[in-house]
């Protein structure tokens, strides 16, 4: 018996060893990985200050009404509000005593400068796929940033998620730091798209599955809740994904922030307007045509709302229509059809037929506006209702649009809407 117990012991320790080599192993020597991103005749200061505006840097490591990069933004996320640090080149309070290789080891391998491991609320297990010479090239412009002395504040997490020691487990577990490996099957624009999505722009860091652990979750081919909002999944067809779009309209979309039979609101019109909008028309380009050849999936069957008794959701349609009617018609036409420029058509519309309401819900409460851009200089917007309606009529409303000229989704319960009102817009 004795032994049966050494064994066991043993085992452990060594499945304990396992983990702690594997989550707190070196990465693997950089690989003199070229860039997928055309070298121009831009300085790499000036070549920094695109990566930067690629990889939206700004919107998360700026507080509102904050100084550029000084960090302090909330991030609310289902383990508790992280906020993100300061990094100007002040010394003290940033990370102006930061070499280009310590700046390289956080993209690279979500270490801070002195070891301490990075939660993946910093997309690191993205940054990880960019090239050396890009994340030199990052950060020689961020050293031209104002320094800005705003200390840093301490994430306000729960437990157990509060105990850093435990990222140990989740890098061995979750994490492989790699820098991005053309696929040699596959054309020099395919390449130059899947390295903007892949690495620098980040796209998964919001559009992909996540399991309990907050890690991607690859069985689970749908999107996630970021900041309070949903972000649809990039490869199913009854969600976000493009891949009957034509790449022009695909531009059109994250560009502008409208196009034909799209708009961007809640988080994505902020990404629009902070990043997507300037960049080159070849890389906007590339993003497209990686986009429209992702292997499309099936949307999920649950969006995790609660669920509505049969027997009151005629009567939920019935109010529905009634305030449908009354305040949504003039704007979205009485069948639906919409009225552009102003308002789009919500028969047919995929945005509200998601499996999840919460982007549906929150446009109804708080309104919805795409970004100002210089191909949509002056968007049209839906006023909010949230302070007209009752959690019953919000919930009323959108049962009756979810399920009318066509539109096949689930009702929606005042409890969706109850837990909603109360939570941060973002």
């Amino acid at each position: 018996m004795r032994r049966v117990w050494w064994g066991l012991l043993l085992g452990v320790l060594l499945g304990a060893a396992g983990l702690l080599w594997l989550g707190l192993r070196p990465p693997p020597p950089s690989s003199g990985a070229v860039s997928p991103l055309p070298v121009t005749a831009d300085s790499r200061i000036e070549r920094g200050r695109y990566l930067a505006t690629l990889g939206n840097c700004r919107a998360c490591h700026t507080a509102p009404q904050g100084a550029d990069y000084a960090g302090g933004r909330a991030i609310p996320t289902p383990f508790g509000t992280f906020y993100a640090p300061n990094i100007t080149p002040d010394p003290v309070a940033g990370i102006g005593s930061w070499s280009a290789d310590d700046f390289w080891r956080a993209l690279h391998d979500g270490r801070s400068a002195d070891g301490t491991l990075l939660y993946p609320v910093f997309p690191y297990t993205n940054y990880t796929r960019m090239t050396r010479d890009d994340s030199d090239a990052l950060w020689a412009w961020l050293q031209t940033v104002p320094a800005a002395p705003d200390p840093n504040r301490e994430h306000d997490l729960r437990f157990p998620f509060d105990q850093r020691l435990l990222l140990v487990g989740w890098r061995a577990l979750f994490f492989r730091a790699g820098v991005f490996e053309a696929d040699p099957a596959q054309d020099a624009v395919w390449n130059r798209g899947a390295y903007l999505v892949q690495g620098p722009g980040h796209c998964s860091a919001c559009h992909a599955a996540r399991n309990a652990l907050g890690a991607p979750s690859p069985a689970t081919p749908a999107g996630g809740l970021v900041l309070n909002w949903y972000a649809p999944s990039l490869t199913a067809m009854a969600e976000a994904g493009v891949q009957h779009w034509s790449a022009a309209d695909i531009v059109t979309v994250m560009r502008d922030g409208k196009g034909p039979t799209a708009s961007t609101l809640g988080p994505m019109a902020e990404v629009v307007f902070e990043s997507l909008q300037h960049w080159r028309d070849d890389d906007l380009q590339a993003m497209a045509h990686y986009l429209r050849r992702l292997p499309p999936t099936v949307e999920p069957a649950d969006g995790g709302g609660v669920r509505v008794p049969t027997r009151v959701v005629p009567e939920m349609q019935a109010r529905g229509e009634g305030l449908y009617r009354d305040h949504c018609a003039d704007c979205h036409g009485d069948g639906g059809e919409g009225r552009t420029p102003a308002a789009p058509p919500l028969a047919g519309n995929r945005a509200v037929q998601l499996a999840s309401p919460v982007n549906a819900v929150r446009v109804v409460l708080h309104g919805g506006y795409p970004p100002g851009t210089a191909g949509n200089p002056q968007p049209f917007g839906m006023p909010p209702y949230g302070v007209q309606f009752s959690d019953q009529e919000v919930a009323d409303v959108l049962t009756f649009v979810r399920g009318a000229w066509g539109n096949a989704a689930a009702p929606v319960s005042p409890e969706d809407v109850r837990r909603l009102r109360g939570s941060p817009l973002w």
